[in-house]
């Protein structure tokens, strides 16, 4: 046949002939299906095919005098010319050779699947998914299309796509001549995901461009809901480097809302919408075999093409199949110069108006434009904030002049976030509010600069760094980074760094789980007093919404925590990251939900029963086994070795001896497949006494905070005190010596860092470190880059103490 090729018969190479879409599909189906990777089959309408039925209809003189002299910022015009042009071509006939040839290649696969095989049409332009331009979503897809006639009129309607008034507005945007780009027409066998599942996979993730996770997101039902960001999806990310080496190695799972799906209509063709059951929402839609599976498959085609890839990906609910539906190349990161680093910063505080899922690390701001419906698009003023409720591919020529994005729906693979992601325009997603809280704002910022996506009040003051960083140089001082919030890892991991010197779980147990562990422990028993305790009924209520889809509550906990710290572990991935144990106050774990049932009410929490002191207690001992299992979890079974642990307030070396002994109980061996054991150097006692706790510790890590606290004997929350309570005391600075010249002097050597708040704040004192001899500096990320810069100069300038 002249204008079709089967998939099978095309590869990479023939872009020209089928369109991105159609080559890709080819490519894989030819050398990944060897590898396991399952795509269905299908044929293609060359783009010699569209050419010859323009032709032949006579229709490329009509469209070039519609489109001449065409203002793309003109909405309206836009609108009215873009609908001439496609109104002409769906009118036109289909040659008779043209579509005999179609008919016959339908017919191949009506033997193959049954009569009226179901089938995607889907557009597959010839300018697609370039390094520097990404046409996706520009052209038409068509669902559940079966019999003959249905897909002629389909393949004619992907044809007139090529026009829609989104694709005319970008080519003439990139710079393409309208005829310069032809429309291939892939017809494909549908994979039954509207009785399972479907959604995109990256192989990269879509905000830090950090390369080693593959990110995964998915709900019910057909795919368009998750492109088009009609549902919040499920998301999950797998980190590349142990699934490789055979770990189960899913770091983060976060249930979506899914409240829709697309599915089949009841008369057999076409789709409709329909609601998620509430039980159906709160399971996650993949088992951890398929998003395994789904990631190794993103691994293999990435590995195929030598670039991070953007895949679609589909559930048979008949067979229980996985399929890749479509790969591309992702194009926002490929163009992305990696050797400056370029980070956006807030500089004044504001009123936080709304949360939701960051798109970008960039802050915009402007005036705020809502808008319900495309239709009202014509009105939109160029540096304004789109404000709505999701976006399709209409919205386009009004979203690359938006100063920023806010939408109420959508998950990170959606169409607002894709476009917003490549125009470079900051978009937060998924806000379920934004248009009612914004209804009545003015001027606002955007910032997505700390991995939660953030609008505030007012045009705030920010600023943009740019660092080179191939002419960074290394010091033999390890800098390393304070990291709490596991949302900022692989953005921060990016920035030159020896690892995480801080990583504290209490972050995480705050913003990832909010219970006391204990009322997780103890749910059957509070359940059981529910009945008779209005407060414990509340309780009991407050924790089954959190733990939603969890049975057995202790796990929610050790999930939650695990999935945490393993993105911590991931993003520093090889670099140590020493997460500390829990070290909230009584007062702080009163906070939590249940926690005043658990935590006594103390005059002083602050030198209270904090840090060592509560993990063997029996009081406690239960919820520190679960912090054991979320760290054993993460590298035994996820594969992050890197990951190792720290004591805080650990008072005597007795002390220290015990909460070993209790971590062996729980399964957490120091120096088991290479665990170290590190302890804060925060309490007097630790300085004095330093060999001894050197004896049972691997490290030491001086928390400057509570050391200054302790020394001087000073409340660090008092204001009276402020003005007295500074780490670059005479007193506190000798100690900070004296417990590195322990620590180098012990046989062996003990390492010792600092990870206190006082290098972060005071240039003079990580100088004074580095004389010292100390072998690492944990900073806050913000000025991790210029203290790296000072303390090679002091290196180089021999400042170190013999």
């Amino acid at each position: 046949m002249d204008y079709i090729k089967r998939l099978d018969e095309v590869g990479i190479a023939d872009v020209g002939i089928v369109g991105g879409k159609n080559a890709s599909l080819g490519e894989m189906l030819r050398t990944l299906s060897s590898k396991g990777v399952k795509v269905p089959s299908g044929f293609a309408v060359t783009a010699e095919g569209y050419r010859y039925f323009i032709e032949e209809a006579g229709l490329d003189r009509q469209i070039r005098d519609i489109l001449s002299d065409l203002d793309t910022h003109d909405m309206r015009g836009l609108a009215s010319r873009g609908a001439r042009v496609r109104r002409i071509i769906t009118d036109a006939p289909l040659p008779t050779t043209l579509e005999q040839e179609i008919i016959q290649a339908y017919a191949s696969m009506q033997e193959e699947y049954g009569s009226e095989v179901d089938v995607a049409v889907r557009s597959s332009a010839t300018a697609e998914d370039l390094p520097d331009a990404s046409f996706a979503g520009q052209q038409e897809t068509y669902l559940n299309v079966r019999g003959p006639k249905e897909l002629l009129d389909r393949v004619r309607a992907c044809f007139a796509s090529l026009f829609t008034n989104r694709a005319i507005s970008y080519r003439e945007d990139k710079g393409f001549d309208h005829f310069d780009v032809y429309l291939s027409v892939g017809v494909q066998k549908m994979a039954r995901s509207d009785l399972a599942c479907s959604g995109v996979i990256f192989s990269i993730d879509t905000e830090s461009g950090f390369k080693d996770a593959v990110y995964i997101t998915g709900a019910y039902g057909l795919g368009e809901n998750v492109v088009q960001g009609t549902v919040n999806p499920d998301q999950f990310y797998v980190f590349k480097p142990t699934l490789r080496q055979g770990y189960h190695a899913i770091i983060e799972r976060r249930l979506g809302t899914k409240a829709k799906k697309l599915v089949y209509r009841s008369t057999g063709r076409g789709t409709r919408q329909a609601t998620v059951t509430l039980s159906d929402r709160r399971r996650f839609i993949l088992n951890d075999d398929e998003i395994l599976q789904l990631a190794r498959w993103a691994c293999i085609i990435e590995e195929h093409y030598g670039k991070p890839m953007d895949i679609e990906w589909a559930k048979d609910g008949l067979t229980g199949g996985l399929f890749v539906l479509q790969a591309r190349t992702e194009t926002v990161h490929a163009r992305r110069a990696s050797a400056v680093l370029t980070t956006y910063v807030l500089e004044e505080p504001g009123r936080l108006l709304l949360t939701g899922e960051s798109v970008g690390m960039k802050i915009g701001q402007g005036r705020v434009h809502v808008i319900a419906d495309a239709s009202e698009i014509a009105g939109f003023k160029e540096g304004e904030v789109l404000v709505t409720n999701m976006t399709d591919p209409d919205w386009e020529p009004i979203m690359k002049m938006a100063g920023a994005i806010v939408t109420n729906r959508g998950g990170r693979t959606c169409h607002a976030a894709i476009v917003s992601r490549e125009l470079g325009v900051p978009c937060v997603i998924g806000t379920s509010t934004g248009t009612r809280t914004l209804a009545k704002a003015d001027a606002v910022t955007i910032d997505c600069s700390e991995g939660r996506g953030k609008v505030y009040s007012g045009m705030l003051k920010y600023r943009i760094d740019e660092v080179a960083l191939d002419s960074l140089p290394r010091p033999r001082t390890q800098i390393m980074i304070n990291v709490g919030i596991p949302d900022e890892a692989f953005i921060k991991g990016q920035i030159p760094n020896d690892g995480v010197g801080l990583a504290r779980e209490e972050f995480i147990i705050n913003s990832y789980i909010g219970i006391h562990p204990m009322a997780l422990i103890q749910y059957d028993q509070l359940k059981e007093r529910a009945a008779a305790d209005p407060h414990i009924a509340r309780v009991v209520r407050a924790i089954d919404k959190k733990t939603q889809g969890y049975d057995d509550k202790p796990q929610f906990y050790v999930d939650n925590l695990a999935m945490g710290i393993a993105k911590i572990g991931a993003g520093f991935f090889p670099n140590d990251v020493i997460v500390r144990f829990s070290d909230f106050k009584t007062n702080e774990y009163a906070n939590l939900i249940g926690g005043y049932l658990y935590e006594p009410v103390e005059s002083n929490p602050m030198i209270g029963w904090r840090g060592a002191s509560r993990y063997y207690d029996e009081r406690f001992k239960p919820a520190f086994g679960m912090e054991c299992a979320a760290i054993k979890r993460v590298r035994n079974d996820m594969g992050l070795v890197n990951v190792k642990v720290m004591v805080p307030f650990c008072r005597t070396p007795e002390e220290g001896r015990r909460v070993i002994e209790v971590m062996r109980d729980f399964g957490l061996v120091q120096g088991e497949n290479g665990l170290e054991v590190y302890m804060m150097c925060e309490v007097p006692s630790n300085v004095i006494l330093a060999d001894e706790f050197a004896a049972v510790f691997d490290g030491f890590s001086i928390g400057s905070n509570d050391l200054t606290q302790l020394m001087l004997g000073i409340d660090r929350d008092s204001e009276a005190l402020s003005k007295i309570s500074d780490e670059r005391d005479e007193a506190v600075m000798r100690v900070i010596k004296r417990t590195i010249e322990f620590a180098r002097s012990h046989k062996p050597p003990r390492k010792v860092g600092i990870c206190g708040q006082a290098p972060s704040d005071f240039p003079e004192f990580a100088e004074y470190l580095v004389k010292c001899g100390i072998d690492s500096i944990s900073l806050n990320s913000d000025v991790v880059l210029q203290t790296r810069i000072r303390v090679a100069e002091l290196e180089m300038l021999g400042l170190l103490d013999s």
